[in-house]
């Protein structure tokens, strides 16, 4: 059976556009325009996606996605016509595992539909190459290769690809990396990635991708998603 894709938009035109291009793509839809009682709704489903509006009549979408994400991991894009940073880190700190800005394509959308299923699927179905972590150790490896990392090389690390295709802000980096809560400069954490993809492409992977204006993202190998990314 084809994935499920949960649609809450209350403008009509948008919403109709959603669905006529996922169905198109071989998805079920279901649709709903309202905030009020969405929660529920979306946990009667047993959806594979859910496609969020920012700004909705009765409860608003961060409530929603912090009420979804509070029973499930089922992967959340925002969509939303408000780009102010507070507005995108609090999506993200919430929970949402992409955003979507009005206006849109609506053949991105289901280009980043398409690339949250396929990491909810890697998620519960690791493939053989996958990242290795020894925390014990101290030590990273991928498909066999040891990676020689620094401590806080590690611990960016470990942040990022414990949550596949989720984007972690600076500031949550920052929190990860050090331990003692020491106060250092975003410049830092971006010298600390550099390095850090350095030594993924020398053994032959790239899966951090930067957000523009936001932060970073850990997406193992998937060609297909490539017009998704931001690098």
């Amino acid at each position: 059976m084809s994935a499920l894709v949960l649609v809450i938009e209350d403008e009509p035109k948008i919403a109709a556009l959603l669905r006529d291009y996922l169905v198109a793509a071989g998805y079920r839809v279901g649709l709903r325009d309202t905030g009020a009682g969405a929660i529920d709704w979306v946990h009667e489903q047993a959806a594979d996606a859910l496609l969020l509006d920012l700004m909705l009549p009765g409860t608003d979408g961060l409530a929603i996605c912090r009420g979804v994400r509070a029973r499930s991991d089922l992967p959340i894009l925002m969509i939303t016509a408000r780009v102010e940073e507070i507005d995108r880190l609090l999506g993200l700190e919430l929970g949402a595992d992409d955003y979507i800005c009005k206006p849109f394509s609506p053949r991105e959308v289901v280009a980043r539909v398409r690339a949250v299923l396929r990491r909810a699927s890697m998620r519960a179905d690791p493939q053989p190459d996958a990242l290795e972590l020894d925390d014990e150790r101290f030590e990273a490896r991928v498909r066999g290769c040891r990676l020689d990392l620094t401590p806080v090389e590690l611990r960016l690390l470990r942040k990022l690809s414990r949550q596949p295709g989720r984007v972690h802000s600076r500031a949550q980096l920052i929190d990860a990396a050090y331990e003692d809560h020491r106060v250092v400069s975003e410049r830092t954490v971006d010298s600390h990635i550099k390095n850090l993809r350095r030594k993924l492409a020398e053994v032959g992977v790239d899966p951090i991708a930067s957000v523009y204006g936001v932060g970073y993202r850990y997406e193992p190998d998937l060609p297909d998603d490539a017009s998704t990314r931001s690098t």
